[in-house]
């Protein structure tokens, strides 16, 4: 019996040992799956310019725009041909694409002093008029084949200005600009996007400031 249980205890302490070490080994699998190499995190500050002129007398949301799933994500967008979308490796946008567009797209209401009120649709608040859009172009493109470095950044902005609560269009827009990448460091890159976006957002801005709008029960 003693001889037994000897034999028995020495089958289990071998297991045990055999559970710690592929356990020992899952969880450095584990870490070495849970933390990858963290990409280098950009953001955007666009110098947005918008005209002097009236102060509009009505309240405005900005919803987060539209986009394809290609543009929908953290990731920095390239194009090495008008039908192809790839990505740049180990860098990333702070946020989602759209969601970057948006707080700078309310950031340059508020900025141009023109506008009682403006917020975020999330926010949750009455409004006289939204802002929906689509971003259809938010990328780095080459314009030049086997070239190191892409050429310009290209971005594109569908608007449209909606009646609260009638949700009635009354005005629509798009807005264009590409901006040259003039060095061959990626921080060049960061800032043609933000000359490109800067553009965009300021003739946004500023058309819908222009337009004769009233607000909501007047």
């Amino acid at each position: 019996m003693r001889r037994v249980t000897t034999v028995r205890s020495g089958f289990a302490r071998a297991a045990v040992r055999g559970m710690c070490g592929a356990a020992l080994l899952l969880g450095l699998a584990a870490c070495s799956t849970l933390n990858p190499t963290a990409p280098h995190l950009y953001t955007l500050t666009p110098r947005a310019s918008v005209a002097a002129g009236p102060k509009a007398d009505w309240q405005l949301l900005v919803e987060t725009p539209a986009a394809a799933a290609g543009i929908d994500t953290p990731r920095i967008a390239l194009a090495r041909s008008p039908t192809s979308l790839d990505y740049f490796a180990d860098v990333s946008w702070a946020d989602r694409a759209p969601n970057m567009v948006q707080g700078l797209i309310v950031q340059t209401f508020e900025d141009s002093g023109r506008i009682v009120s403006v917020g975020r649709d999330t926010v949750g608040l009455r409004s006289d008029y939204v802002l929906k859009s689509e971003l259809r172009d938010f990328q780095a493109e080459y314009a030049t084949p086997g070239a190191a470095m892409p050429d310009r950044v290209h971005v594109r902005l569908s608007a449209k200005l909606v009646a609260m609560p009638r949700r009635t269009i009354e005005a629509g827009e798009t807005f264009e600009a590409s901006a040259p990448v003039r060095g061959r460091s990626f921080t060049d890159v960061i800032a043609a996007f933000d000359q490109a976006l800067g553009q965009v957002t300021g003739e946004l801005v500023g058309w819908s400031l222009s337009q004769r709008v009233r607000p909501s029960g007047s």
